[in-house]
């Protein structure tokens, strides 16, 4: 169960309300990018797996067709779906970029069962920094 506030006057309570709606919005705005950037991303996020040897595949096109699936996912994704698949690595990072936890959550729980790959290696905060630097690096163009 969250914390509740309760501010002792009206100028904190506005604060942790613009706090709490600036978060949102960054992470709406993070998630409607992706659209954006969908095919790119997902080349950038499967090559940059399988050079830095975290991910060993038989096919590298699956790979980015499963990644480019997830990133699907998560545009279409409601906030319900979105908690339901980051929750076992939510506390990784201190402030972790949603799109990063939710497709790094994504390699961890279910890409390891595709038939394509091999085997998943390092670990989960090797694995989500390597996806962060190619999320990053295109969603802020």
């Amino acid at each position: 169960m969250s914390k509740r506030f309760r501010p002792s006057n009206r100028g904190e309570s506005r604060l942790i309300s613009k706090i709490a709606s600036s978060t949102e919005y960054e992470k709406r705005k993070a998630i409607l990018s992706v659209t954006d950037h969908l095919e790119t991303l997902s080349n950038a996020i499967s090559m940059k797996l399988v050079e830095s040897n975290l991910v060993e595949t038989h096919n590298k096109n699956s790979l980015e067709e499963q990644v480019a699936n997830c990133l699907e996912k998560l545009a279409r994704a409601d906030d319900f779906q979105i908690d339901y698949q980051i929750s076992p690595i939510r506390n990784i990072v201190a402030n972790p970029h949603i799109v990063s936890l939710y497709v790094t959550a994504f390699v961890i729980e279910h890409l390891i069962e595709h038939k394509d790959i091999v085997d998943i290696y390092g670990s989960d905060e090797e694995i989500y920094a390597c996806i962060n630097k190619q999320v990053i690096k295109h969603l802020s163009k």
